[in-house]
């Protein structure tokens, strides 16, 4: 049966063209040797002791060059005398179980026979006390149990709230290793004052286990590499602060003001937390405030899922319309145990489920009210973590070509 009237399927889309987005670049030339000079800050080398078990955190975000700068600190801590392991550091995500996550870590490559050390995704978790409010706050076991931890994690503004400490090593400590039953008990508290609720978690668990300092990546609006940094446990929570700063200085924007139709290629864990960035679109059931411009965006399509994300799609409740192959690759499992776990139902939602993406945009065509449909301005993204190159409809022609930042390819 067709969704909508044959007319409606006969509709002329408008001719795309190809656009980069020009943005500042920041970055690392040399990860590893940016390590090793990092290390060797005696603040840093000076915390680990000759046979120390070392817990190093990895978490399943989408970092740029992740197994390489873990590779590198493990070679770091063996250096210094340590005896390194991985743990899995990240929540509920992988569906909560051991085997979800150690798939998470595989695929980015991150596995015992590349790292050269034993990689543990255990649940198990020890109760480290009560928060203020009564929440509790739990921590890895088997990293409790470490001589050392050092959290790796990139350090981002966060994508359901706004604080002065977001997104980075404070939120690995207590929600990545927090593991499900973690990630469960400190999303009881309101994102309204999250970021006290991290500070005060993430104090209380540098008092109780044997936090030594964390490596903190920092990226930029390509994607790449754009600062390393060892953070003693002694610091980490001021100086994460700053580094909060920085990071959302160098993230990328959609530089299009006002869109008809977004086409979004693919969302995912991998991407962002919550599958796409809301912070570049605008577009969120929990963030109240968007401190990047963001445009103003009235349908949106999503095309696909990231391979990374193991069908994840989390995120995808804040599309209008879909395809039936995002449909089909769907984990429901991972999905709602994500959802669940961080208590935000709306993006475990499935939208209109199209045929293919010529129906999904034709269906997003057909439903848009007040727009110019002569003069249809169509967006199309990778996704929110691509964005130097993006696809524009032939109305906004005139807009690239005013705009310095824009460039017609």
């Amino acid at each position: 049966m067709p969704l909508m009237l044959e007319e409606d399927y006969q509709i002329s889309l408008p001719s795309m063209h190809r656009v980069r987005q020009k943005f500042d670049r920041p970055r690392v030339e040399d990860p590893e040797g940016r390590i090793r000079s990092e290390f060797a800050k005696e603040e840093i080398s000076g915390k680990i002791r000759k046979g120390q078990r070392v817990a190093v955190a990895v978490g399943s975000r989408g970092i740029r060059n992740l197994a390489f700068i873990v590779h590198s600190i493990i070679g770091e801590i063996k250096r210094c005398g340590g005896e390194p392991f991985i743990v899995s550091a990240m929540g509920s995500h992988g569906g909560g179980t051991e085997e979800g996550q150690r798939e998470i870590l595989t695929g980015y490559g991150i596995t015992e026979e590349a790292m050269g050390v034993p990689v543990v995704t255990s649940l198990d978790v020890v109760e480290i006390g009560k928060l203020k409010s009564g929440t509790k706050v739990y921590f890895d076991k088997a990293a409790f149990e470490a001589d050392l931890v050092v959290p790796v994690n990139r350090v981002k503004i966060h994508t359901d709230f706004v604080a002065d400490i977001q997104s980075g090593l404070c939120k690995m400590l207590v929600i990545g290793l927090g593991n499900h039953v973690g990630c469960t008990s400190i999303h009881e508290e309101s994102f309204d004052h999250f970021g006290e609720v991290l500070k005060e978690a993430a104090a209380m668990i540098m008092q109780s286990a044997n936090i030594g300092f964390g490596v903190a990546v920092l990226e930029n609006a390509y994607d790449e590499t754009a600062w390393i940094e060892a953070v003693p446990a002694e610091t980490m929570i001021e100086r994460e602060k700053q580094l909060v700063k920085i990071a959302a200085g160098n993230m990328p924007t959609l530089m299009i003001p006002e869109i008809d139709v977004l086409i979004v290629e693919k969302i995912g864990k991998d991407i962002s937390g919550c599958g796409y960035d809301p912070n570049i679109l605008g577009k969120s059931f929990l963030l109240k405030e968007f401190i990047l411009p963001v445009p103003k965006i009235d349908k949106m399509v999503l095309l696909d899922l990231s391979e990374e994300t193991h069908g994840n799609g989390v995120g995808l409740g804040i599309f209008d319309i879909t395809t039936r192959k995002v449909f089909d690759q769907l984990d429901y499992e991972s999905i709602y145990a994500n959802g669940i776990a961080v208590k935000d139902l709306d993006d475990c939602k499935i939208p209109v489920i199209a045929r293919d993406e010529d129906e999904a945009v034709k269906i997003a065509v057909k439903v848009l009210r007040g727009a110019n449909k002569e003069q249809l301005k169509i967006v199309r993204i990778e996704s929110t973590l691509r964005l130097e190159y993006i696809e524009v409809s032939e109305a906004l022609l005139p807009l690239i070509e005013a705009d310095e930042r824009l460039e017609l390819v």
